[in-house]
């Protein structure tokens, strides 16, 4: 799923379904309210426990239709082998200045999967080396404007959350359109983390957890580096549904 144009946001996950588990529901939210969006998946998963690159292939289409996203790419970079090397930093560098995205999101940090450790520093060092004039690719110098993270341990503060209440189902729906990697009873292959049945509900919980931080019913977590800039505090702190709100 390839389309041109610049996008307001480009989100980068190591594995297909990685950017609908974390953050769906903020993908679908943007795409909403008539932002471009697109999703860029670093390998085609072809190390999964369950399933085919192929299915995985087909099922991450059906969920780009579900988020309405703008564009999907997937990078072909090697599963379970993702590394920081001048080649894979080329290709997350022509992409961005493909699309010119002023915000992107990716993996936070430190994660016990080393394609989301990996995947993490690639985004973050090529946010920067994409500015470079020196760097040559088909496309002028670009550097986006900021860069979130997601997918944050539980001890780690979130930066901010982002109320999902109304795209809730929405991402749900998208998760399950990887019908291979999650439960079902019928399937004779090994049984993974996803696959269990307590992992949906397990993941409601997160963003309801979330969701109560910010007295909303579900919420998804990021974290920025940077110190936030705000212009006028009265409009981003007070309650409009209190009558307090300008």
């Amino acid at each position: 799923m390839k389309a041109g144009g610049k996008l307001d946001v480009l989100a980068f996950g190591a594995h297909p379904d990685d950017v609908e588990l974390q953050i769906g529901g903020t993908i679908l939210k943007l795409a909403n309210m008539g932002y471009r969006v697109g999703v860029a998946d670093m390998t085609r998963g072809e190390l999964g426990t369950r399933g085919t690159p192929a299915i995985r292939a087909k099922e991450a289409r059906r969920a780009s239709s579900i988020l309405k996203l703008a564009v999907r790419e997937n990078l072909s970079l090697k599963d379970g082998s993702v590394l920081v090397t001048p080649a894979a930093r080329l290709k997350v560098v022509a992409l961005l200045r493909r699309y010119r995205p002023a915000l992107v999101l990716t993996h936070y940090w430190d994660d016990r999967h080393p394609d989301h450790v990996a995947t993490s520093r690639l985004v973050t060092d090529c946010c920067y080396l994409s500015g470079l004039q020196k760097i040559k690719t088909s496309r002028e110098r670009f550097r986006p404007d900021r860069l979130l993270y997601f997918g944050i341990p539980h001890f780690v503060q979130p930066s901010f959350l982002i109320d999902i209440s109304s795209t809730f189902e929405g991402k749900m729906e998208a998760i399950k359109a990887f019908r291979s990697q999650m439960h079902d009873p019928n399937s004779k292959e090994p049984q993974t983390y996803l696959s269990v049945p307590d992992f949906l509900p397990n993941l409601e919980a997160v963003n309801r957890y979330y969701g109560t931080l910010i007295q909303v019913r579900h919420a998804e977590a990021f974290v920025t580096r940077d110190a936030i800039a705000i212009g006028d505090p009265i409009p981003f702190f007070c309650s409009p549904g209190e009558g307090r709100c300008p």
